[in-house]
């Protein structure tokens, strides 16, 4: 009985060396997952994001280049953007869409540029105290006028 006794408590001492490894493993594993698929989605919505902004910079700096100088263009001296009209429609594209954005117009009225500023609310990465992330999306018009006409 008592070679018995010894047997088991051998037996429950070696199990109880064991006990507790497996569950150390699978939490450091699903952090790890955690960690990768918060990656994934945050830097994933904030790739979009910035492509948004990108498209959205293009498209107000496409509506504002067609804002052209019409006392300049019908006496036909010069092909250039009105800058106030361009700006306004510019801001009015930009605040339709919800975000904010600079315009500026350079090169004598021949070249217009927006830059767009958006944020992205993260999902995983607002646990880690980052609950936004800041993007911006920048955009040229060039003027072109065909030669002789």
């Amino acid at each position: 009985m008592i070679t018995c006794l010894r047997t088991l408590v051998r037996r429950r001492l070696r199990a109880a060396n064991d006990g507790g490894s497996m569950s150390l493993f699978l939490a450091l594993s699903a952090l790890a997952i955690m960690m990768v698929m918060g990656l994934l989605v945050d830097g994933g919505g904030a790739l979009n994001a910035g492509s948004r902004a990108t498209s959205l910079a293009q498209e107000a700096a496409r509506t504002a280049g067609q804002q052209l100088d019409p006392a300049q263009a019908i006496e036909g001296t010069a092909i250039t953007i009105d800058p106030d009209a361009a700006v306004g429609a510019a801001q009015d594209y930009l605040a339709a869409a919800d975000v904010q954005g600079d315009v500026s117009i350079t090169d004598g009225g021949q070249t217009l540029s927006v830059t767009v500023t958006d944020t992205y609310n993260t999902h995983f990465a607002s646990l880690l105290g980052l609950g936004t992330i800041t993007v911006t999306g920048t955009a040229e018009a060039h003027l072109q006028t065909q030669a002789g006409g």
